[in-house]
């Protein structure tokens, strides 16, 4: 009988959420090689930023040997085309990695569910996109304001989902997942200063408001691997190899967690009223 009764036992949902963190993300590769050892599949995927590029590869079937290799080929020119510092790129280097990778397909086109956080500064609202062009979602996700040109999709202008929610655990929530495993790849984002001067003030103070936009990913997801990867740039792809080890080694030490909760065993969180905030799907 007990037998019957756990094959009758319906499997639990499990969705993973990739955080921003610009080149730091690499360590995401590090993440996925560990699901891959220990054999786990997600049923929905979604990311911010950096995190949406990943988990898009991801969703259509990419592994952690193919991210390495298209990330050890890549340079930055390729992502940040303007030549002049003071000059936001377009984000087309960023479009044609993906249509490189895949072709010019829809969201709804993958292998798996994804969705990539963005927000629209037209209504400053975070948006929620599941379906549309991949490319042109996952270059406004990446968007950085003052690094790149905001991206039109449709009648929006969208940058960096990372403006609003950098970590989304809460996301898989709203397509029905019962668990929901996120992965902070700029866990050392906040640091402090002992200069008085202007640009370290304020460099101090994004970092701050940077810390409290993460902090409804860690209260929204069952379990968050988070990597240390400050002693890496933000902004250059040197450390690559490091980066990966870094990410997988923070994904095996939490493993008896998640497969706790692959097991179904966990408990579960239930998304609040309060978590919902102004969150547009598309």
């Amino acid at each position: 009988m007990g037998n019957l009764f756990n094959f009758l036992k319906k499997k639990p949902k499990i969705g993973i959420a990739f955080g921003g963190g610009a080149t730091r993300g690499l360590s995401h590769i590090g993440v996925i090689k560990a699901f891959e050892e220990f054999g786990i599949e997600f049923d929905y995927v979604c990311g911010t930023s950096v995190g949406s590029l990943i988990g898009a590869a991801y969703a259509n079937g990419l592994g952690s040997k193919d991210l390495y290799d298209v990330a050890k080929k890549l340079k930055v020119k390729d992502i940040r085309t303007s030549k002049l510092f003071f000059i936001p790129s377009k984000t087309d280097g960023i479009e044609k990695l993906l249509v490189d990778l895949f072709g010019d397909i829809n969201i709804e086109d993958l292998k798996k569910p994804f969705s990539a956080v963005a927000v629209d500064i037209k209504t400053t609202k975070e948006v929620c996109i599941s379906h549309g062009n991949l490319a042109k979602a996952v270059a406004g996700s990446c968007c950085v304001p003052g690094v790149f040109q905001p991206v039109e999709f449709g009648d929006r202008l969208l940058c960096d989902g990372g403006l609003q929610n950098t970590i989304p655990a809460n996301v898989p929530r709203y397509f029905d997942c019962d668990y929901v495993i996120a992965v902070d790849c700029n866990s050392t984002r906040t640091y402090g200063t002992d200069s008085t001067k202007l640009l370290d003030v304020l460099g101090c103070a994004i970092r701050v408001l940077m810390k409290s936009n993460a902090v409804k990913g860690y209260v929204c997801a069952d379990v968050t691997i988070a990597t240390d990867n400050k002693r890496f740039k933000s902004t250059k792809l040197d450390g690559l190899d490091e980066m990966v080890e870094a990410g997988y080694k923070s994904a095996i030490d939490l493993m008896p967690e998640i497969i706790k909760i692959f097991n179904g065993k966990a408990k579960k969180k239930k998304l609040k009223d309060f978590d919902k905030g102004e969150i547009e799907f598309i």
